[in-house]
């Protein structure tokens, strides 16, 4: 067959293309074919050209971009690591960090952490941190492919400078976008730092779980020493757990502890950093963990005051700011005595567990207390301050913090009872002349208050014993005696001494001389450490300096009070309280071997429902309060003297042993024996029927002499009904010799 025949089959029509790339052979098969796939080739070369271009274009913007935002972020910030606020005791002693304020770390260099640490670290997390820019490109290839092979997420790509941008700006989605700004501020960290000062960056900002932030307090918390110190087998521990701080830490589970540090040594030889032998040595040291009973407090009526103080401060003083609190890094100063501390917490719980056992007690023991539920058993509350500066030494405001945050020191008013009486007796020596020697009635009393029923106080023990030297009354915590005195004051002088002394509001009615008022452990308190600093009443203080993370001071506590009496008057009231300690209600503290000079006065309410104890000694003014949360009876019979003093008693006894040695109040200059007449109170003249001595100070010396007393004068021995302040007094008798019987008639209580 020719060849024309051959060919004869084809279609002779030119093809699609053939004008456009000026094909002459258009009716060849094979060669249209060809030239056709030719075409295709070059069209899908074009393609992929125009697709580099555009992904190396939107890789560059992308890059440009990325970037561009990375300069967005402050590079100050990575030197930011926000640290716990560490509270100390007044001997520089760690008391426990305040919640909410920073996170508990202490930043360190990386020079001062262990090598051992920083291998195990670099050999789980980042191997080639030395080699890279901050993008580990070979390690994310390997993690890629190892991925792909496992079918999941079985490695991650991120070096510590990755990490450390996450951290440090709170990247947390799982975007492309977010990995890639992290990728764009990890390399511009690495343009701005050291190698050294990224891993020291990285180290103080990691969570080891249990409130232990950055490897200098996971290295104390947890083993008890600086992170210089940590050995092969703890510096892979600690860098194990990091990737399941809550669930790997050695406080929760040591076990899986351990489990990951083994895991660590096998990486550090597998990277050539350690031998097997040395691997294994390692997995075999021993772990010294912290003793649970050691490990830092977060919560207590101490931190808990702390805490409230400083958001206090924030918002009244300029020393402190928001700022300083969010960064935390705070080195707070308190003035609490931890051994005085202690004590109280250990006296006061013991001691009222002791009552809960007793056949008159009637209440639900702390014993069956259950979690959660309504505080029902016994609690208390104690304060103790030092005289030379209102500094709060010791601060319990319940038996446990655990199980009732209900701070009793400072937020529990209850009725102050008894305790207040020396304030009454105070006034009256300032203001009206009496003197501890001076007779007062100690017979019935009747004060008829308008509108309302007659009131008749009545003593403790039922009985009334007639004509009494005034100090009788605050010894013996006679009632009747106690009204006379406050009577002879006047209310509106005592109203004007209580808000002196912050005691808030007062009743405008005579129970105020009996304490018929509410106030906080820690009012009454300082207000008896008023008779120890000579009159003035020294505000309270807890914090003694805060020092911010830079060492610099930014808040110092300014001391100091108001003067409330004179220091003479103060000597007096101290001279009739040291008496109570010896022979009066306070004679139990000396019956437990307290044996110091000191001052004190129990407060028992009529029902029982509040016992008290406060006293001092030159150096610390202690109070207790005793009761039930929801106002009750506590038992028959529940007296401060049984309840409150021994508390007291051993909280005192600390204070001795802790530099607080107790000595005489000093006697106020110009001091001398003086004689005296009991019944008008004027110096004794040589009319004087049975004068009594005294050392009296110059300025408290009556100013007129006794010229003699009938026998007549005290002999009224009816009930005296007293009229309030603002009703019309009966007029009283004139003369020079009148104005003395009645100014005795007034204190006695006898008739006109």
């Amino acid at each position: 067959m020719s060849k024309k025949k051959r060919s004869s089959g084809k279609s002779s029509k030119p093809g699609p293309f053939a004008s456009l790339f000026g094909d002459d052979a258009a009716s060849g098969s094979r060669k249209g074919k060809k030239k056709c796939r030719s075409l295709w080739f070059r069209f899908l070369r074009v393609l992929c050209l125009l697709a580099c271009i555009v992904g190396v274009a939107a890789a560059i913007g992308g890059a440009l971009y990325y970037n561009a935002k990375a300069l967005t972020f402050d590079m100050d910030k990575i030197r930011e690591v926000p640290q716990r606020t560490l509270v100390y005791d007044r001997d520089g002693e760690t008391l426990g960090h305040v919640t909410g304020h920073g996170e508990n770390r202490l930043v360190v260099p990386a020079s001062e952490v262990s090598e051992n640490f920083i291998k195990a670290l670099l050999a789980r997390e980042d191997s080639r941190f030395y080699d890279h820019n901050g993008v580990d490109y070979r390690g994310a290839l390997r993690a890629l492919v190892s991925n792909i092979k496992a079918s999941g997420m079985e490695q991650g790509a991120s070096t510590l400078t990755m990490q450390l941008a996450r951290n440090t700006f709170g990247m947390r989605d799982m975007s492309i976008s977010r990995k890639l700004q992290e990728v764009a501020i990890a390399m511009r960290i690495e343009r701005n730092f050291s190698k050294e000062e990224i891993l020291g960056f990285y180290m103080n900002r990691i969570y080891f779980g249990s409130g232990l932030y950055g490897i200098e307090r996971a290295s104390q918390g947890f083993f008890m020493k600086p992170a210089s110190e940590l050995s092969p087998g703890e510096g892979a521990m600690l860098a194990g757990i990091i990737r399941g701080p809550s669930l790997l830490n050695p406080f929760r589970s040591i076990e899986s502890a351990k489990g990951t540090r083994d895991e660590v040594l096998e990486r550090l030889v597998v990277t050539d950093t350690m031998t097997e032998e040395q691997a294994a040595a390692a997995k075999n040291e021993a772990i010294a963990l912290r003793p649970p009973g050691q490990r830092l407090a977060t919560g207590s009526y101490v931190l808990q005051t702390v805490y409230e103080l400083i958001n206090n401060y924030i918002e009244q003083d300029n020393q402190i700011t928001e700022d300083d609190v969010k960064l935390g890094g705070l080195k707070i100063y308190t003035t609490i005595d931890s051994k005085m501390q202690a004590s109280a917490e250990k006296s006061l719980d013991q001691h009222l567990t002791g009552i809960e056992s007793r056949s008159g007690f009637r209440h639900p023991a702390r014993s069956s207390h259950k979690g959660g539920a309504a505080i029902r058993y016994l609690q208390g509350a104690v304060v103790s301050l030092d005289n030379t500066n209102g500094d709060i030494l010791a601060w319990v405001g319940g038996r446990d913090f655990a199980e009732s945050s209900f701070n009793r020191a400072n937020q529990a008013i209850r009725q102050v009872g008894s305790t207040f009486k020396p304030f009454v007796y105070t006034v009256a020596f300032e203001r009206s002349g009496l003197l501890p020697g001076s007779y007062v009635s100690d017979d019935p009393v009747r004060i008829e208050i308008p509108g309302s029923r007659p009131w008749e106080p009545k003593n403790s023990d039922g009985t009334f014993t007639g004509l009494q030297p005034a100090a009788i009354g605050l010894i013996k915590s006679r009632n009747t005696m106690s009204v006379r005195v406050g009577q002879l004051a006047g209310l509106e002088t005592v109203h004007r001494m209580a808000k002196a002394l912050s005691f808030g509001e007062i009743p405008d009615s005579p129970v105020v001389f009996l304490g018929g008022f509410e106030t906080t452990p820690m009012t009454i308190t300082s207000a008896y450490s008023t008779f120890a600093s000579g009159g003035v009443n020294l505000v309270p203080n807890m914090i003694r300096k805060i020092v911010n993370a830079e060492g610099t001071i930014i808040f110092e506590a300014r001391t100091g009070g108001p003067q409330v009496f004179p220091p003479s008057v103060c000597w007096i009231t101290s001279d009739i309280l040291a008496k109570t300690m010896d022979e009066g209600t306070g004679a139990g503290a000396r019956r437990a071997g307290f044996t110091a000079p000191a001052y004190g006065k129990t407060g028992t309410t009529n029902d029982y429902k509040d016992a008290w104890f406060v006293g001092y000694t030159d150096k610390v003014t202690t109070g207790v309060w005793v009761g039930l949360d929801q106002p009750a009876r506590i038992m028959d019979k529940g007296y401060g003297s049984t309840l409150a003093l021994p508390v007291w008693t051993e909280v005192m006894k600390t204070a001795e042993e802790s530099g607080f040695a107790a000595a005489k109040l000093p006697t106020p200059p110009n001091t001398s024996p003086t004689l005296l007449c009991r019944g008008c109170g004027g110096v004794a003249g040589n009319r004087t029927p049975n004068p009594y001595q005294m050392d009296l100070p110059a300025e408290m010396r009556p100013r007129f002499t006794c010229r003699g007393h009938g026998p007549g004068l005290f002999t009224g021995g009816m009930p005296q009904a007293i009229p309030i302040p603002g009703e019309q007094r009966p007029q009283e008798e004139s003369g020079i010799g009148n104005a003395i019987r009645n100014f005795g008639r007034r204190i006695f209580g006898g008739r006109r």
